[in-house]
């Protein structure tokens, strides 16, 4: 009995080692073939880093201003009888935009007609006796003072009646309509806008310290929201004499032509300052840069060599440091220089060392004067 309890505990121990060593092998096995995976490469576009020449520029946001632009207003009280212009219309100086009523005005200019045709009548008869010596001289001043206090009332009269009649101060573009006819308006009163357009103003803010690289004279390019492909250029024609207190920015403006007037009062656009001769830098696609808190990087496809010595196409993680953009591009300052190979597309999925498949058939945008399709 006892020997056959021996012979079973033998048995069954053999067996257990047997499956334990088969496990220990399968274990190795697979440890073994872990550490000798090799991911698959993943898929990326690359670009060669070349050297460029870009222009030295500096670029702001501006507000476009009209040279001339004023809101024409009522100058004295009075109800709207004619209204002779439209909104938006173009108009010359001195062209009539409304008339106000005057009906009193001239009833008044009739009477001091009437009072100053007497004055001189009685000037000319005071004249004629004080020659004579048949009046004394105190009373032919009188005549005269009496005549010329006439004519004052009849001009001052006639000024009124012009005020009345309101014109354009200079040419320009009208605004909308504020008046209507029949509107009892007092003095100050708006009727409408006008803008002259055509030369227009651009005023920017550059930093204090690059406004000596803005004198007068420098040449400006600018572009506009909506207006993809169009370029007015023009040229810095003044400086403001402070400083912002609060963006430590300098204003500046610049004069440029407007023909058609497609730039208004008010717009928004881009500003570029051509500050002088260009210079070399290496531009990449701004999707080539990973950005990090810890620092901006690029991934550069170079040859590699694994645990093995086996050489394969692989990236490395560079750090750089940018400057200038310039539409889908970003100069690097230092980490590449030309003929790097750089990623431009699928960086987010890369790591130091990993191995890398080109297909540059479809690549990111790169191209310094984009045109967006729905801008």
């Amino acid at each position: 009995m006892v020997k056959r309890m021996f012979i079973t505990l033998g048995v069954v121990v053999v067996i257990i080692g047997a499956l334990g060593f088969v496990k220990f092998k399968q274990i190795q096995t697979a440890i073994a073939q872990g550490a000798a995976y090799q991911p698959p490469p993943e898929a990326v576009t690359t670009i060669v880093a070349k050297e460029e020449e870009w222009p030295a520029t500096l670029t702001a946001i501006g507000t476009i201003e009209a040279v001339k632009g004023v809101t024409v207003s009522a100058d004295l009280p009075g109800t709207v009888e004619q209204i002779l212009f439209d909104s938006g219309q173009s108009v010359k100086a001195g062209d009539v935009l409304a008339v106000l009523d005057m009906r009193q005005e001239r009833a008044q200019l009739a009477a001091y007609e009437a009072q100053g045709e007497r004055a001189r009548l009685n000037f000319d008869r005071m004249q004629g006796l004080v020659n004579e010596r048949v009046i004394s001289q105190a009373e032919f001043e009188q005549a005269t003072a009496d005549h010329r206090q006439a004519d004052a009332q009849i001009r001052e009269i006639q000024a009124a009646i012009e005020r009345k009649t309101i014109r354009a101060p200079f040419s320009g573009i009208l605004g909308l309509r504020q008046v209507n006819l029949g509107q009892y308006l007092a003095g100050g009163n708006p009727l409408v806008t006008l803008q002259s357009l055509d030369p227009i103003y651009v005023d920017f803010g550059v930093p204090q310290q690059t406004a000596g690289q803005v004198p007068a004279g420098r040449t400006v390019h600018v572009t506009a929201d909506g207006a993809a492909g169009v370029v007015w250029t023009g040229r810095v024609t003044a400086m403001d004499a402070t400083v912002d207190e609060a963006t430590r920015n300098i204003r500046v403006q610049a004069t440029l032509a407007n023909p058609g007037g497609r730039l208004r009062p008010g717009m928004f656009v881009t500003t570029e300052v051509v500050l002088g001769a260009g210079h070399a830098v290496v531009p990449l696609p701004a999707s080539a840069i990973s950005y990090a808190p810890y620092g901006d990087s690029v991934f550069i496809v170079t040859e590699l060599r694994n645990e093995k010595g086996k050489p394969y196409r692989g990236v490395r993680q560079q750090f750089v440091k940018l400057g200038a953009t310039r539409g889908d591009q970003v100069v690097v300052l230092s980490g590449v220089k030309p003929g790097d190979e750089v990623v431009t597309s699928g960086a987010f999925k890369l790591r130091n060392g990993a191995p890398v498949q080109i297909n540059n058939s479809v690549k990111p945008a790169n191209n310094p004067a984009p045109k967006p399709e729905n801008s």
